[in-house]
C-alpha cells in the first residue's frame, strides 16, 4: 500500500495518480502537475487564450476548463499524454487532421513524447469560438 503524502490516502499503487488537491485556478492546477509538463499546459493555455480572449477560465471536474457561453474546451494532464477535449463536433470536424493522435468521444490524446500542435490547437479553438457564437 502507499499513501500519498498530501492527502494521506492509501492506494495500492505506488505513486496513484489522483485529485488530493483541489486546484481553484488553472494556475493552481499547472502547478500541481510534473515540472516537465508545466511549460506544455502554460503553452497549450496560451495558445487557448489566444484564440478565445474572450473565454472565462474556471476548475471544472477538477480539470482547466474554458468557457463561453459554453464549454469551450477542457485539458488534463496525465501519465503519457495531454488530454484536449474540444467535444465530439470539433473532432470530426478536425478529423483529417488528427490522423496522428488518438482520439475518441470528443478528446484528443497530445502525446507528451511528440511535439505539441499549438497552431492546430489555436484553430480548433477557433472553430469552437464560432460554434458558441451561433
Amino acid at each position: 500500500m502507499w499513501e500519498c503524502p498530501a492527502c494521506k490516502r492509501t492506494f495500492k499503487n505506488t505513486d496513484q495518480s489522483h485529485y488530493c488537491i483541489k486546484p481553484e485556478t488553472i494556475d493552481q492546477y499547472i502547478s500541481t502537475q510534473a515540472p516537465d509538463v508545466q511549460p506544455i499546459l502554460q503553452n497549450i493555455c496560451a495558445a487557448i487564450r489566444e484564440a478565445a480572449p474572450e473565454a472565462t477560465e474556471k476548475i471544472s471536474c477538477h480539470i482547466p476548463t474554458f468557457w463561453q457561453k459554453k464549454n469551450l474546451v477542457q485539458l488534463a494532464a496525465h501519465k503519457r499524454h495531454i488530454g484536449f477535449y474540444p467535444g465530439d463536433e470539433a473532432v470530426t470536424a478536425f478529423a483529417d487532421r488528427l490522423t496522428a493522435y488518438q482520439t475518441n468521444k470528443g478528446c484528443i490524446q497530445l502525446p507528451l513524447d511528440q511535439p505539441v500542435p499549438y497552431d492546430l490547437i489555436r484553430e480548433i479553438v477557433q472553430y469552437r469560438v464560432a460554434c458558441v457564437g451561433k
